[in-house]
């Protein structure tokens, strides 16, 4: 599955160290977004949908930025 940077930071951001607890921390963050933050709330969903075609073993060999 490809990422583009914008996604692996966010995924960077709200993982906890598996795929599924990762959809769930994305999940729960969109909870929270304002009607305004359209673009964050698309990345999200974007992220959770490629997340959801990926087994644990993919997610387990992705490499994210370091800065």
């Amino acid at each position: 599955m490809n990422f583009n940077a914008e996604e692996l930071m966010l995924m960077m951001l709200y993982n906890t160290g598996s795929r599924l607890e990762l959809m769930q921390e994305l999940r729960l963050m969109q909870c929270y977004l304002m009607p305004d933050e359209f673009a964050l709330r698309e990345l999200s969903e974007g992220v959770v949908e490629k997340l959801k075609l990926m087994t644990d073993a993919e997610f387990a060999e992705l490499e994210f930025p370091r800065d």
